[in-house]
Protein backbone atom coordinates (compact mmCIF):
# COMPACT_ATOMS: atom_id res chain seq x y z
CA UNK A 1 0.00 0.00 0.00
CA UNK A 2 2.65 2.34 0.76
CA UNK A 3 4.29 1.63 -2.61
CA UNK A 4 1.30 2.50 -4.18
CA UNK A 5 1.12 5.48 -2.11
CA UNK A 6 4.29 6.89 -3.15
CA UNK A 7 3.94 6.19 -6.66
CA UNK A 8 0.23 7.94 -6.48
CA UNK A 9 2.47 10.93 -5.10
CA UNK A 10 5.01 11.33 -7.66
CA UNK A 11 2.68 10.55 -10.24
CA UNK A 12 0.73 13.85 -8.72
CA UNK A 13 3.90 15.53 -8.52
CA UNK A 14 4.33 14.90 -12.05
CA UNK A 15 0.96 16.02 -13.47
CA UNK A 16 1.63 18.92 -11.51
CA UNK A 17 4.59 20.06 -13.11
CA UNK A 18 3.40 18.99 -16.28
CA UNK A 19 0.50 21.57 -16.01
CA UNK A 20 2.52 24.37 -14.58
CA UNK A 21 5.01 24.07 -17.84
CA UNK A 22 1.92 23.53 -20.03
CA UNK A 23 1.16 27.74 -18.91
CA UNK A 24 4.64 28.98 -19.85
CA UNK A 25 5.33 27.40 -23.16
CA UNK A 26 4.21 28.68 -26.52
CA UNK A 27 2.74 26.70 -28.99
CA UNK A 28 2.88 27.62 -32.42
CA UNK A 29 0.20 26.67 -33.64
CA UNK A 30 -2.12 29.34 -31.05
CA UNK A 31 0.63 32.20 -31.87
CA UNK A 32 -0.21 31.87 -35.53
CA UNK A 33 -4.04 31.67 -34.81
CA UNK A 34 -3.45 34.76 -32.87
CA UNK A 35 -1.07 36.58 -35.59
CA UNK A 36 -4.39 35.40 -38.44
CA UNK A 37 -6.79 37.32 -35.97
CA UNK A 38 -5.03 40.75 -36.29
CA UNK A 39 -5.75 42.72 -39.20
CA UNK A 40 -3.12 43.45 -41.83
CA UNK A 41 -2.38 46.48 -43.22
CA UNK A 42 -3.14 45.88 -47.29
CA UNK A 43 -0.04 44.95 -49.33
CA UNK A 44 -0.54 48.38 -51.44
CA UNK A 45 -0.23 50.86 -48.43
CA UNK A 46 3.10 50.18 -46.99
CA UNK A 47 3.20 51.50 -43.10
CA UNK A 48 6.62 53.16 -44.61
CA UNK A 49 7.47 55.54 -47.59
CA UNK A 50 9.61 53.83 -50.43
CA UNK A 51 13.05 54.77 -50.44
CA UNK A 52 15.24 56.58 -52.73
CA UNK A 53 13.95 56.59 -56.56
CA UNK A 54 12.02 53.13 -56.01
CA UNK A 55 8.45 53.28 -57.40
CA UNK A 56 5.62 53.05 -54.62
CA UNK A 57 3.67 50.43 -56.41
CA UNK A 58 5.76 48.82 -58.82
CA UNK A 59 4.53 46.70 -61.26
CA UNK A 60 4.73 42.54 -61.20
CA UNK A 61 7.86 41.50 -63.58
CA UNK A 62 4.97 38.83 -65.35
CA UNK A 63 2.58 41.72 -66.24
CA UNK A 64 2.07 42.09 -70.25
CA UNK A 65 1.89 45.43 -72.04
CA UNK A 66 -1.21 46.18 -72.53
CA UNK A 67 -3.15 46.29 -76.43
CA UNK A 68 -4.73 49.21 -78.49
CA UNK A 69 -7.90 47.02 -77.31
CA UNK A 70 -7.15 47.28 -73.77
CA UNK A 71 -6.94 50.72 -73.38
CA UNK A 72 -9.10 52.03 -76.25
CA UNK A 73 -6.34 53.62 -77.88
CA UNK A 74 -6.22 53.08 -82.06
CA UNK A 75 -2.71 51.81 -83.30
CA UNK A 76 -3.05 51.54 -86.90
CA UNK A 77 -0.95 47.99 -87.60
CA UNK A 78 0.65 47.74 -91.15
CA UNK A 79 2.63 44.76 -92.59
CA UNK A 80 6.38 45.57 -92.30
CA UNK A 81 6.83 46.05 -96.20
CA UNK A 82 3.88 47.57 -96.39
CA UNK A 83 4.54 51.84 -97.14
CA UNK A 84 1.67 53.85 -95.95
CA UNK A 85 0.69 57.43 -97.16
CA UNK A 86 -1.34 59.98 -95.35
CA UNK A 87 -3.09 62.52 -97.82
CA UNK A 88 -5.07 65.40 -98.52
CA UNK A 89 -6.86 65.76 -101.30
CA UNK A 90 -8.59 69.50 -102.29
CA UNK A 91 -10.34 70.58 -105.38
CA UNK A 92 -9.25 73.34 -108.03
CA UNK A 93 -10.71 75.89 -104.76
CA UNK A 94 -8.70 74.29 -102.51
CA UNK A 95 -12.00 72.72 -100.52
CA UNK A 96 -10.98 69.31 -98.91
CA UNK A 97 -12.49 66.38 -100.76
CA UNK A 98 -13.58 63.39 -98.02
CA UNK A 99 -15.78 61.23 -100.21
CA UNK A 100 -13.27 59.01 -102.68
CA UNK A 101 -12.98 55.18 -102.50
CA UNK A 102 -9.72 53.11 -103.59
CA UNK A 103 -10.29 53.47 -106.76
CA UNK A 104 -9.92 56.60 -107.09
CA UNK A 105 -6.16 56.67 -106.63
CA UNK A 106 -2.55 55.83 -108.28
CA UNK A 107 0.19 55.61 -106.17
CA UNK A 108 3.72 55.88 -108.17
CA UNK A 109 6.87 55.03 -106.92
CA UNK A 110 9.84 56.20 -108.83
CA UNK A 111 7.47 56.72 -111.58
CA UNK A 112 5.98 53.03 -111.31
CA UNK A 113 2.13 52.42 -110.13
CA UNK A 114 2.15 50.09 -107.02
CA UNK A 115 -0.85 48.29 -105.52
CA UNK A 116 -3.05 49.53 -103.09
CA UNK A 117 -3.32 46.83 -100.42
CA UNK A 118 -5.37 49.26 -97.47
CA UNK A 119 -7.19 52.04 -97.13
CA UNK A 120 -9.02 54.39 -95.40
CA UNK A 121 -10.31 57.34 -95.13
CA UNK A 122 -11.17 58.36 -91.30
CA UNK A 123 -9.87 60.66 -88.40
CA UNK A 124 -7.27 58.33 -86.80
CA UNK A 125 -5.28 59.47 -83.76
CA UNK A 126 -1.71 61.36 -83.94
CA UNK A 127 1.69 61.70 -82.32
CA UNK A 128 2.73 65.17 -82.56
CA UNK A 129 5.04 67.89 -81.53
CA UNK A 130 4.76 71.48 -80.94
CA UNK A 131 7.99 72.67 -81.86
CA UNK A 132 8.05 76.20 -80.58
CA UNK A 133 10.78 79.11 -81.13
CA UNK A 134 11.46 80.77 -77.92
CA UNK A 135 14.39 82.96 -79.28
CA UNK A 136 14.78 86.64 -77.81
CA UNK A 137 12.65 87.97 -80.90
CA UNK A 138 9.65 85.54 -80.02
CA UNK A 139 9.41 87.13 -76.26
CA UNK A 140 6.42 89.33 -77.50
CA UNK A 141 4.61 86.87 -80.09
CA UNK A 142 4.44 83.69 -77.83
CA UNK A 143 0.92 84.59 -75.81
CA UNK A 144 -0.93 84.49 -79.24
CA UNK A 145 1.05 81.57 -80.58
CA UNK A 146 0.82 79.78 -76.96
CA UNK A 147 -3.04 79.83 -77.82
CA UNK A 148 -2.94 78.90 -81.28
CA UNK A 149 -0.91 75.75 -79.84
CA UNK A 150 -3.45 74.98 -77.54
CA UNK A 151 -6.15 75.56 -80.31
CA UNK A 152 -4.73 73.07 -82.57
CA UNK A 153 -4.94 70.38 -79.70
CA UNK A 154 -7.98 71.19 -78.47
CA UNK A 155 -9.39 70.90 -82.47
CA UNK A 156 -7.66 67.36 -82.53
CA UNK A 157 -8.48 64.14 -81.93
CA UNK A 158 -9.26 63.77 -77.98
CA UNK A 159 -6.79 60.65 -78.21
CA UNK A 160 -3.87 62.30 -80.21
CA UNK A 161 -0.85 62.23 -77.42
CA UNK A 162 1.49 65.65 -78.14
CA UNK A 163 4.63 66.78 -76.87
CA UNK A 164 6.37 70.28 -76.58
CA UNK A 165 9.53 71.27 -77.59
CA UNK A 166 10.81 74.82 -76.67
CA UNK A 167 14.11 75.74 -78.84
CA UNK A 168 16.41 78.70 -79.21
CA UNK A 169 20.40 78.04 -79.30
CA UNK A 170 19.48 75.17 -77.95
CA UNK A 171 16.50 72.43 -77.77
CA UNK A 172 14.36 71.33 -74.50
CA UNK A 173 11.75 68.48 -74.57
CA UNK A 174 9.76 70.60 -71.51
CA UNK A 175 6.78 68.09 -71.72
CA UNK A 176 6.77 64.37 -73.10
CA UNK A 177 3.48 63.07 -74.99
CA UNK A 178 0.53 63.81 -72.91
CA UNK A 179 -3.32 64.34 -73.93
CA UNK A 180 -3.40 66.75 -70.51
CA UNK A 181 -4.02 70.29 -72.17
CA UNK A 182 -2.76 71.83 -68.33
CA UNK A 183 0.02 70.22 -68.58
CA UNK A 184 0.76 71.29 -72.31
CA UNK A 185 -0.26 74.94 -71.82
CA UNK A 186 2.14 74.53 -68.53
CA UNK A 187 4.98 73.38 -70.95
CA UNK A 188 4.33 76.26 -73.37
CA UNK A 189 4.54 78.88 -70.81
CA UNK A 190 7.61 78.11 -70.01
CA UNK A 191 8.85 80.96 -71.73
CA UNK A 192 13.00 82.47 -71.14
CA UNK A 193 12.94 83.95 -74.44
CA UNK A 194 16.76 85.00 -75.40
CA UNK A 195 19.45 83.34 -77.54
CA UNK A 196 19.23 82.50 -81.81
CA UNK A 197 17.84 80.11 -83.06
CA UNK A 198 18.49 76.61 -83.61
CA UNK A 199 15.83 75.26 -85.94
CA UNK A 200 16.96 72.94 -87.56
CA UNK A 201 18.24 71.10 -84.97
CA UNK A 202 14.94 71.39 -82.64
CA UNK A 203 13.05 69.88 -86.08
CA UNK A 204 15.41 67.17 -85.85
CA UNK A 205 15.26 66.10 -82.62
CA UNK A 206 11.71 66.53 -82.51
CA UNK A 207 11.43 63.94 -85.51
CA UNK A 208 13.40 61.66 -83.91
CA UNK A 209 11.66 61.59 -80.71
CA UNK A 210 8.64 61.03 -82.57
CA UNK A 211 10.35 57.80 -84.07
CA UNK A 212 11.78 56.76 -80.67
CA UNK A 213 8.79 57.31 -78.45
CA UNK A 214 6.15 57.63 -80.13
CA UNK A 215 3.30 54.79 -80.27
CA UNK A 216 1.44 55.91 -83.58
CA UNK A 217 1.86 55.46 -87.59
CA UNK A 218 0.81 59.24 -87.96
CA UNK A 219 3.33 61.59 -86.52
CA UNK A 220 3.05 65.22 -86.79
CA UNK A 221 5.56 68.22 -86.40
CA UNK A 222 3.81 71.96 -85.62
CA UNK A 223 6.59 74.48 -85.84
CA UNK A 224 6.08 78.01 -85.12
CA UNK A 225 9.24 80.26 -85.78
CA UNK A 226 10.03 84.04 -86.65
CA UNK A 227 12.99 83.66 -88.45
CA UNK A 228 15.54 81.87 -90.33
CA UNK A 229 18.04 79.62 -88.54
CA UNK A 230 21.30 81.08 -86.98
CA UNK A 231 22.23 78.62 -84.12
CA UNK A 232 21.75 74.77 -85.77
CA UNK A 233 24.79 72.67 -86.36
CA UNK A 234 22.65 70.79 -89.40
CA UNK A 235 21.75 72.33 -92.21
CA UNK A 236 18.10 72.35 -94.31
CA UNK A 237 19.37 68.97 -96.48
CA UNK A 238 20.42 67.36 -93.34
CA UNK A 239 17.08 68.21 -91.55
CA UNK A 240 14.80 67.52 -94.43
CA UNK A 241 16.64 63.92 -94.54
CA UNK A 242 15.58 62.96 -91.26
CA UNK A 243 11.97 64.52 -91.91
CA UNK A 244 11.82 61.49 -95.14
CA UNK A 245 12.66 58.66 -93.03
CA UNK A 246 10.34 55.79 -94.03
CA UNK A 247 8.13 56.76 -91.02
CA UNK A 248 8.70 60.79 -90.47
CA UNK A 249 6.44 63.09 -90.01
CA UNK A 250 4.62 65.65 -91.83
CA UNK A 251 5.34 69.36 -90.96
CA UNK A 252 3.52 71.96 -90.84
CA UNK A 253 4.60 75.37 -90.27
CA UNK A 254 4.07 78.74 -89.35
CA UNK A 255 6.52 81.78 -90.42
CA UNK A 256 6.04 85.04 -88.47
CA UNK A 257 8.66 86.88 -90.37
CA UNK A 258 7.37 90.15 -90.63
CA UNK A 259 10.77 91.58 -89.41
CA UNK A 260 13.10 88.95 -90.30
CA UNK A 261 16.08 90.14 -92.41
CA UNK A 262 16.32 87.44 -94.89
CA UNK A 263 12.73 86.45 -95.19
CA UNK A 264 12.94 84.65 -98.47
CA UNK A 265 15.57 82.29 -97.46
CA UNK A 266 13.48 81.33 -93.95
CA UNK A 267 10.12 80.97 -95.88
CA UNK A 268 12.06 78.72 -97.92
CA UNK A 269 13.73 76.62 -95.41
CA UNK A 270 9.93 75.73 -93.96
CA UNK A 271 8.07 75.65 -97.38
CA UNK A 272 10.99 72.73 -98.10
CA UNK A 273 10.25 70.89 -95.07
CA UNK A 274 6.41 71.09 -95.06
CA UNK A 275 6.40 69.96 -99.32
CA UNK A 276 8.92 67.47 -98.60
CA UNK A 277 6.55 66.08 -95.78
CA UNK A 278 2.90 66.42 -96.75
CA UNK A 279 2.39 69.10 -94.70
CA UNK A 280 1.48 72.86 -95.07
CA UNK A 281 3.78 76.33 -94.66
CA UNK A 282 1.66 79.59 -93.72
CA UNK A 283 2.89 82.75 -93.62
CA UNK A 284 0.89 85.06 -92.14
CA UNK A 285 1.15 89.06 -92.28
CA UNK A 286 -0.15 89.41 -88.35
CA UNK A 287 -0.70 87.46 -85.02
CA UNK A 288 -3.87 87.06 -85.09
CA UNK A 289 -4.24 85.14 -88.12
CA UNK A 290 -2.00 81.82 -86.05
CA UNK A 291 -5.11 81.17 -84.18
CA UNK A 292 -7.45 79.95 -87.83
CA UNK A 293 -4.08 78.64 -89.05
CA UNK A 294 -3.92 76.24 -86.46
CA UNK A 295 -8.00 75.35 -86.41
CA UNK A 296 -7.20 74.87 -90.43
CA UNK A 297 -3.73 72.61 -89.53
CA UNK A 298 -6.22 70.39 -87.09
CA UNK A 299 -9.31 70.23 -90.14
CA UNK A 300 -6.20 69.19 -92.94
CA UNK A 301 -5.26 66.46 -90.16
CA UNK A 302 -8.51 64.76 -89.11
CA UNK A 303 -9.81 64.92 -93.16
CA UNK A 304 -6.81 62.76 -94.68
CA UNK A 305 -6.66 58.94 -96.66
CA UNK A 306 -4.49 56.34 -95.53
CA UNK A 307 -3.28 54.72 -98.04
CA UNK A 308 -1.10 51.52 -97.79
CA UNK A 309 1.17 49.44 -100.69
CA UNK A 310 3.80 47.28 -100.96
CA UNK A 311 6.48 48.28 -103.14
CA UNK A 312 7.31 46.70 -105.97
CA UNK A 313 11.33 47.28 -105.72
CA UNK A 314 12.18 45.80 -102.16
CA UNK A 315 12.58 48.44 -99.37
CA UNK A 316 16.09 46.56 -98.62
CA UNK A 317 17.83 48.09 -101.78
CA UNK A 318 17.81 51.09 -99.86
CA UNK A 319 17.45 54.47 -101.32
CA UNK A 320 15.52 57.48 -101.90
CA UNK A 321 12.46 56.70 -103.34
CA UNK A 322 9.90 59.26 -104.81
CA UNK A 323 6.14 59.11 -104.42
CA UNK A 324 3.25 60.60 -106.50
CA UNK A 325 -0.16 60.08 -105.70
CA UNK A 326 -2.81 61.01 -108.23
CA UNK A 327 -6.87 61.11 -108.00
CA UNK A 328 -9.42 61.04 -110.47
CA UNK A 329 -13.37 60.81 -109.54
CA UNK A 330 -16.14 61.91 -111.82
CA UNK A 331 -17.81 65.45 -110.72
CA UNK A 332 -14.69 66.68 -108.87
CA UNK A 333 -12.54 68.03 -111.74
CA UNK A 334 -9.32 68.43 -111.11
CA UNK A 335 -8.12 66.84 -108.09
CA UNK A 336 -4.90 67.97 -106.32
CA UNK A 337 -3.05 65.20 -103.87
CA UNK A 338 -0.79 66.05 -101.21
CA UNK A 339 1.39 63.88 -99.43
CA UNK A 340 5.31 62.92 -98.64
CA UNK A 341 7.05 63.46 -101.71
CA UNK A 342 9.65 60.57 -101.05
CA UNK A 343 11.15 58.62 -98.32
CA UNK A 344 14.39 56.97 -97.77
CA UNK A 345 13.83 53.00 -97.54
CA UNK A 346 15.68 51.71 -94.38
CA UNK A 347 17.09 55.13 -93.61
CA UNK A 348 18.13 54.98 -89.51
CA UNK A 349 18.16 57.91 -87.47
CA UNK A 350 21.01 59.29 -87.13
CA UNK A 351 20.19 62.72 -84.68
CA UNK A 352 19.66 62.62 -80.51
CA UNK A 353 16.43 62.90 -78.73
CA UNK A 354 15.24 66.11 -77.46
CA UNK A 355 16.51 67.37 -73.97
Amino acid sequence: MRLRSEQAARVFLLLTFVIWAGTQVKVPGLAQSSAQDTPKPPATQPSTPPQGNAPRNPPASTEQPKTSEDNGVFVFRKDVDEVVLHATVVDDKQHIVTNLDKSSFTVLEDGKPQSIVSFRHEDIPVDMGIVIDNSGSMREKRAKVNQAALNLVRSSNQQDEVFVVNFNDEYYLDQDFTADLLKLKEALEKIDAKGGTALYEAVVASADHLKRNGKRDKKVLFVVTDGEDNASRENLEQAVKQLQEENGPAVYAIGILGEEEHPKRAKRALEVMAQRTGGLAFFPKTLDEVAEISRNVARDIRNQYTIGYKPTNPKGSGGFRAIRVEARAKGHGKLNVRTKSGYYAGAQAAASGAR
